[in-house]
């Protein structure tokens, strides 16, 4: 704006106020312009965060899933662990029980051999 040399406070005051007025016009028609998009930009706004907090929960859902099926997993695991751990020891005991079983029976038969013999060579004395 080009300034007049005999520019008075009143006229420069004037001058302010109307560039005042213009860029204060200027804002609010460019922010009427920008309205429409600005709900656009909202609306999209709002469903990218719609679609973050579905995909979160998403993501929830399927950590927990992973989590009970890593539990049920573990327990079947530890379930498997006990059914062998009592199998080992069942079949260590019955392993246990036949050598005692066959320790007895083989101590019976020394047993019935000695004594046959005691009686064959009482016999043979007699």
């Amino acid at each position: 704006m080009k300034n007049a040399k005999n520019n008075d406070l009143t006229d420069r005051r004037a001058a302010a106020a109307e560039a005042k007025n213009a860029l204060l016009t200027a804002y609010r028609t460019a922010k009427a312009a920008a309205e429409p998009t600005k709900l656009a930009r909202h609306v999209e706004r709002i469903a990218v965060a719609d679609g973050r907090e579905e995909r979160r929960l998403e993501r929830e859902r399927l950590k927990l899933e992973e989590r009970e099926r890593l539990l049920v997993e573990a327990t079947r695991q530890q379930e498997v662990a006990v059914a062998a751990a009592r199998a080992e020891t069942e079949a260590r005991e019955t392993v246990e029980q036949n050598r005692i079983a066959r320790l007895i029976e083989d101590e019976a038969t020394r047993k019935a051999d000695r004594d046959r013999r005691y009686a064959n060579r009482k016999a043979r004395q007699a």
